[in-house]
């Protein structure tokens, strides 16, 4: 998960608002990137800290990559950056509140089970291609993707790459513990070696072949301030100024969906690839980790860090045999420290850490098991929430895929009345959601 420490500042720290300022009011992106880099590890470490205690799994917490380009380029241009941190706290808000109530878990219990599986296997194809991708094994090309560069795999990062894929395989199927990490911090080392003798350097039009969002090779420092100006720089209402009721008001209905099945389906997938599920297929303690989840997205907004919430990452941690928030909670404490060791982040490359989400996402697979796909009304909706999850990198687009397909496949098998009525609530919603470009269209 260490990755969001650079990841997440590169989208929210190099984005301006809609008078031209990047977050916090900074006039250097350098300080920018710094700041949002600090918040966002403060966030994420004490929320982790909070899951691991209070939700008693081991699912850790950190700013959701999925929401920080809507924040950075969908939101933040059309307002202030306190405004769009407004959004995401007041939809933590309205989401913990559904938790309070009951709501959000009676959502999930109403999910078939299959499409439950479905959203695991799904997570662990989606982390796979984020890996692929990030590493640059998967490019876009012509007619839609390629292998490579130009179909072939070629310079150093691509050997890295493989060379970490089979090592960390190797290590997992011998049941090595600590494999992955132990793969990662190997594949670095070699990364470093080869950067010192070759000067790969980084990747771009003009160097494919080059390595992918860090250049492996020691950091002039290693440690540094964390700067927490942005804490507190939110406005809860101020979009609704800027932007109009309405559309601000449907900002918030989409933060709120992502966010609200997001957890779920990372959750459940996560206790089944741990054996952590009850002995009726069902999350322990979800109650205590929904909430945790949605005072992390009030957090997050309220830090300047965007929403947070859990990792599918965290099957990382289970991979390596993790069972209990320990886990979650260790997890917490490194990115505290990682406040002050930010830049030994830079050090590794996109190439050393994907093969990691690679493995992991084959683990995630064997969910596929449970699946019945013999019987097309349940095989149709699981098939899917499974493949539009990696194929629009989006868990909630799956998810919502699923869900209407499941209730308008049951309409037509005349056995609309087995639906239980929050499958109809949740469905309409994600027409809605699926529907909301159209209609901001309409309304503006």
């Amino acid at each position: 998960m260490a990755y969001i420490v650079v990841l997440g500042p590169l989208i929210l720290g190099t984005g301006t608002d809609s008078t031209g300022s990047l977050i916090g009011g900074f006039t250097e992106v350098g300080d920018s990137i710094a700041a949002v880099a600090s918040v966002m590890a403060l966030v994420a470490g004490v929320m982790s800290i909070a899951m691991g205690a209070i939700g008693r799994i081991p699912l850790a917490i950190a700013a959701g990559l999925g929401l920080l380009p809507v924040v950075a380029y969908s939101l933040a241009p059309r307002m202030t950056w306190a405004d769009a941190m407004g959004l995401i706290v007041l939809e933590g808000i309205l989401i913990l509140v559904l938790v309070l109530v009951g709501l959000r878990k009676k959502v999930f219990d109403a999910i078939p089970e299959p499409l439950k599986f479905a959203i695991g296997v799904g997570i662990g194809l989606f982390i796979t291609l984020i890996g692929l991708v990030d590493a640059g094994i998967t490019r876009p090309g012509n007619p839609l993707i390629n292998f490579g560069v130009n179909g072939n795999l070629s310079g150093w990062s691509a050997l890295i790459f493989v060379i970490g894929l089979l090592l960390m395989s190797v290590l997992v199927v011998l049941k090595i513990r600590g494999g992955l990490l132990i793969g990662i911090i190997a594949t670095t080392v070699i990364a470093i070696i080869a950067e010192a003798a070759f000067g790969v350097g980084g990747r771009s039009a003009e160097n494919p072949g080059g390595w992918g969002l860090n250049v492996p090779r020691l950091p002039d420092a290693i440690v540094g301030s964390p700067n927490f100006t942005l804490i507190g720089e939110f406005n809860i209402f101020g979009a609704f100024t800027a932007i109009g009721v309405l559309a601000a008001g449907l900002a918030v209905f989409s933060l709120m969906l992502t966010d609200f099945f997001d957890t779920m389906g990372t959750a459940f997938g996560i206790a089944a690839e741990g054996d952590l599920l009850d002995e009726d297929n069902d999350v322990p303690h979800m109650q205590s980790i929904l909430a945790v989840d949605a005072a992390a997205a009030i957090v997050g907004g309220a830090s300047g860090a965007s929403s947070n919430t859990a990792y599918v990452e965290s099957a990382a941690g289970v991979g390596d045999g993790a069972r209990t928030g320990i886990a979650a909670m260790v997890t917490g404490v490194l990115f505290l420290i990682a406040m002050f060791f930010t830049p030994l982040v830079t050090v590794v490359p996109w190439e050393a850490a994907a093969p990691a989400l690679v493995v992991v996402g084959a683990m995630m697979m064997m969910q596929v098991r449970h699946i019945d796909f013999t019987d097309l009304s349940i095989g149709i909706p699981a098939f899917l929430t499974i493949v539009l999850m990696p194929f629009t990198y989006s868990i909630v687009n799956g998810i919502g895929a699923g869900f209407v397909s499941y209730v308008v496949i049951k309409i037509f098998q005349g056995k609309a009345r087995e639906l239980p009525a929050v499958m109809w609530i949740v469905a309409a919603a994600f027409v809605v959601y699926f529907a909301s470009e159209p209609i901001s269209g309409w309304i503006g």
